[in-house]
């Protein structure tokens, strides 16, 4: 974004009184084309992945970090300017080998681990991700698919990395997994594990990615807050205070700034006030999971979350939360507690115990408590989203 534009976005949202000018430049579910502050890690990631600039596949690559260290941000990155800058719409790059003989086409496929539950629904991923066309997501089976994927990468100056992103979490497609469904095009397609830690077997080089210190962190809420807000819509003083009590997480301050910028639209203030950064704040969980994580669950369970997020489930066992959310859809009570059971295995939400006895069976009941920021649910999830 020019500097020209940034005045205009600023200019049009004073005049409309409104404390947000672009939601998407402050959620924490959008990465930015280039991470703030991340120059060093992608000179590393580059280096990683130089033999494809030989015109050759590089070793399996794992890049690791803390929560909200930017690990999927600077992969999606590098991933979309690499595609951009040597494919252009095709998303292919031209290469050329050590012989000088060839040059082989490599296409850059981030996929998000979170969405891909399925032999099918990874290989859709990966295929479009390689061919402009559009993949079918019905009326094929996953045989169909894998044949589609040999022909796209069966002649020998094709080939593909394949980030797999999110791949140590639970109910997420493994790197050991994803090599299994890749094993029918091996010599044709290269790995990248993004996560929190490396695979198990992994080998290859390893990228680190630090967790912000508080100045970088300050730049990564400046840098937003200044093409998604209004001018003047927050203090400085303020993104220093959020850097600090975010702790090098970028996930848990752009949530909370989120958050304050919901609270304060909804207040139809014209900044964001102190109030607003508190409650947004006590919003995000110690130690909580991505909003990315309730985000990607399938509608229903999002209905359950969004019900959950709306009632008050404090000192109330779960077969009670259970009833209270059933009354609010077409769900079973039966159904919704299940549901309730597996987002807490999933970690999504958490079982906490309650102080008092359970008379009927003697056992000490428990309740179901959100480890994501709920406002920033609310806000992003299309069941339950509301405008800014």
């Amino acid at each position: 974004m020019d500097l020209q534009e940034r005045i205009a976005r600023r200019r049009s949202a004073r005049q409309g009184r409104r404390v947000v000018v672009d939601r998407d430049q402050l959620s924490p579910a959008v990465h930015r084309p280039e991470p703030v502050g991340r120059g060093p890690v992608l000179e590393q990631l580059l280096d990683a992945l130089e033999p494809v600039f030989e015109g050759e596949l590089p070793p399996p690559v794992a890049v690791v970090g803390p929560s909200g260290s930017g690990t999927s941000a600077v992969v999606t990155a590098l991933f979309d300017a690499l595609n951009d800058q040597f494919g252009g719409s095709n998303r292919a790059i031209a290469t050329t080998t050590r012989g000088g003989s060839t040059d082989p086409t490599t296409w850059f496929v981030t996929v998000d681990g979170r969405r891909v539950e399925s032999p099918f629904a990874f290989y859709r991923a990966v295929l479009s991700g390689i061919s402009s066309d559009r993949v079918p997501e019905s009326g094929v089976g996953t045989d169909d698919l894998r044949e589609r994927l040999c022909d796209g990468l069966g002649r020998p100056d094709r080939r593909a990395i394949v980030a797999i992103d999110h791949h140590d979490e639970p109910e997420t497609l493994g790197v050991e997994r994803v090599r299994e469904l890749l094993a029918p095009v091996a010599d044709s397609t290269a790995t990248v594990a993004v996560g929190h830690r490396e695979p198990d077997d992994h080998s290859g080089p390893a990228v680190t990615v630090p967790a912000y210190r508080d100045h970088e962190l300050v730049d990564v809420v400046t840098d937003r807050a200044s093409t998604g807000l209004a001018a003047g819509a927050l203090d400085h003083d303020a993104v220093r205070d959020l850097a600090a009590w975010a702790d090098g997480n970028a996930h848990d301050a752009l949530a909370a700034l989120f958050g304050a910028a919901v609270l304060a639209s909804e207040d139809d203030a014209e900044r964001i006030e102190p109030r607003h950064l508190e409650t947004a704040r006590a919003d995000v969980p110690d130690d909580g999971v991505h909003v990315g994580r309730p985000l990607a669950l399938s509608e229903t369970r999002q209905q359950v979350l969004l019900a959950l997020v709306e009632i008050e489930s404090t000192d109330r066992p779960i077969r009670e939360v259970a009833t209270a959310i059933a009354d609010r859809s077409s769900l079973t009570d039966g159904t919704v507690k299940r549901f309730l059971y597996e987002l807490a295995d999933r970690g999504v939400i958490e079982r906490l115990p309650l102080s008092t006895a359970d008379a009927g069976s003697g056992r000490r009941p428990s309740t179901v408590e959100p480890r994501f920021p709920t406002i920033a649910f609310r806000s992003l999830s299309p069941i339950g989203s509301q405008s800014l």
